[in-house]
Formats: structure tokens, sequence, C-alpha cells
């Protein structure tokens, strides 16, 4: 990939998850946060990075605001990067909940484009391999830095705002459905964790592989069935 100069603003858990395998690739990435120790520290486990001060913001080539939703239009009104037309950087929305329309409209003469993640950080922080979602062709400099997370697609923001929502709500519905059937059984704390964090994961990690052993084989074919009876008695009534 050629040489860019890359800023990272977002040292939260998604920014972390990028700046892991981005590190590993030897990849080279100026971060910022206003409190430079905040910077520093996070900048220890990591061997490609270095700080960028606020007025170097401007200079970089690809500016990448990994920042909650509610953030993203504040900063980048408070860097004024509209008063610098020998040189801007393209702006990487990645927050999930702000349309990268509503930037564009706010900062028409600004290059901007969105980088949705599909998923949950941890999973790309442990695994890699990530799934990036964009409306429209990128410039091929910031293809490139995504491909080496994963895999990029075009697709709507919306829709991956769906699914994200979707995925997220069935996740902590079950969450609380599992708590709640180890309450009324009376099952130990200890076992309701290990549901929690062990085996209710590992179990849709298999299912989604196809690699279920026999026992939740068994459980599949009697959720199935289950399943085809409801459907059946509603179409009954």
């Amino acid at each position: 990939m050629k040489q860019q100069r890359i800023g990272l603003v977002g040292l939260g858990k998604l920014g972390t998850a990028m700046m892991t395998h981005w590190d590993k690739k030897r990849i080279e990435l100026g971060v910022y946060h206003p409190v430079q120790t905040k910077a520093e520290n996070f900048l220890k486990t990591f061997q490609c990075g270095y700080i960028l001060t606020e007025s170097e913001l401007k200079d970089v080539d690809i500016l990448i605001l990994a920042l909650p939703a509610t953030e993203v239009i504040p900063f980048i009104t408070s860097l004024k990067l509209e008063s610098y037309t020998s040189h801007t950087p393209i702006i990487i929305n990645m927050a999930t909940n702000l349309l990268t329309k509503q930037i564009m409209v706010q900062f028409p003469d600004l290059q901007v484009h969105g980088v949705k993640y599909m998923g949950h950080s941890k999973d790309l922080l442990e695994h890699g391999n990530g799934l990036f979602i964009t409306e429209s062709a990128l410039p091929r400099t910031v293809g490139e830095l995504f491909h080496e997370l994963g895999k990029v697609m075009v697709d709507s923001e919306n829709c991956l705002t769906e699914v994200n929502k979707l995925a997220t709500y069935i996740a902590i519905k079950t969450a609380i459905t599992i708590e709640t059937e180890f309450v009324n059984r009376g099952l130990s704390p200890a076992y309701l964790k290990r549901a929690l964090t062990s085996l209710a994961p590992e179990v849709i990690r298999s299912y989604s592989e196809g690699s279920l052993g026999h026992f939740a084989k068994e459980i599949v074919k009697e959720v199935k069935a289950e399943k085809s009876s409801d459907i059946s008695e509603r179409n009954a009534t």
C-alpha cells in the first residue's frame, strides 16, 4: 500500500481493535486525543503509532473518525478544515448511528466517506477478518487500508444500522431469557455466568460455522420442530 499519512481519532474499543491489526501489518498511524497522556498510554502497546497534535490533523491524507455519533460533527467543526484550501484530508465516518450524508450536507467542501463496521469490536480485536460497509466506491488508498482489516462491501448505511440493531436486540433478549430461566430454576450464579460468557456464545459461533456436536444438533432438530409446529398452529387459526 502506498505510504499515506493516516490519522486516527477515537481510541475506544473500535479504535483499539483496528489499531491492533494495522500495527501487526506495520502500517504507521498517527493518533490524536485532546488529553495527550491518553494518547501516550494508548500507544504503549503499539510499535507503529505516533502522536498527532490538533494542528497536525489537517495535514494527514486520511482522517479516521472512530467517534460516537454525537461527537463527529462537533469535532469536524472544531478543526475548521474549510479554511485550508491547499490540502484537506479524506474524512472517514465510522459512527454507526450517523449517516454520512448528514456530514456531507453540513460540510459540502470536504471529502467524506462512510466506512461502518458490522459486528462487535471484540470480535474484530480477537479475530480480525472484519466486515465493513460503505455506500460508494472508496478512494483506492482508503479501500486498501480497510482491506487490511477484512472485507469491504458496498451497501446502504441504513442496512448496516438495521443489522446491528436487530442482532443486538435479539442477543440481549436471549441473554435476559437465559438469566430469567436460570434464576427461576434456582441455578448457581456461577452457572449463569458460564452460560452467558461461554456456552451460549460458542454454541452460536459453532452453529454459524456448521460445527455443532451431536448433542447440540439434536437440540437444533427440537427447536426447528417446535417452530414448525407453531407455524402450523398459526396457519390453522
